[in-house]
């Protein structure tokens, strides 16, 4: 399987669907919280909140090419996330599919269900994007 890609997203279509953090910045509070399905910690650099995917068009999406990064310090901060995210690219995928198929089949029966983005209304938002 190919490694994980880094991307960003056309703030258009994120306005479009509302603001989502999928992958953000480690904050002092992330430090207390522990990991579980839906949330990875990226070391003390950044977290991952799987219940906050959603789907992204191709069109939308740039792929982050971190040897072209000009800031120092922010090319040194995108390859240490890079390193560690590709040494866990597959528990990332398999935390992923997980945590999709759980709200797809459970709703918002379960406390995780209840974390997680409506899929299946962003996937329809997705697809009405394209159009």
């Amino acid at each position: 399987m190919d490694n994980i890609k880094l991307y960003e997203i056309n703030s258009r279509y994120i306005d479009y669907l509302v603001p989502f953090a999928p992958h953000s910045s480690f904050k002092p509070k992330h430090t207390q919280m522990k990991e579980g399905v839906d949330f990875l910690k990226i070391k003390n650099y950044a977290v991952i909140n799987l219940n906050n995917m959603f789907p992204v068009p191709l069109s939308e999406c740039s792929y982050v090419d971190i040897n072209k990064v000009k800031d120092m310090h922010y090319k040194a901060l995108l390859l240490a996330e890079y390193r560690y995210i590709k040494s866990i690219q597959e528990k990332i995928r398999k935390n992923a599919a997980t945590v999709y198929n759980h709200k797809i089949k459970n709703g918002n029966s379960t406390a995780l269900a209840k974390r997680c983005n409506d899929f299946s209304v962003l996937e329809k938002a997705c697809v009405e994007y394209k159009k």
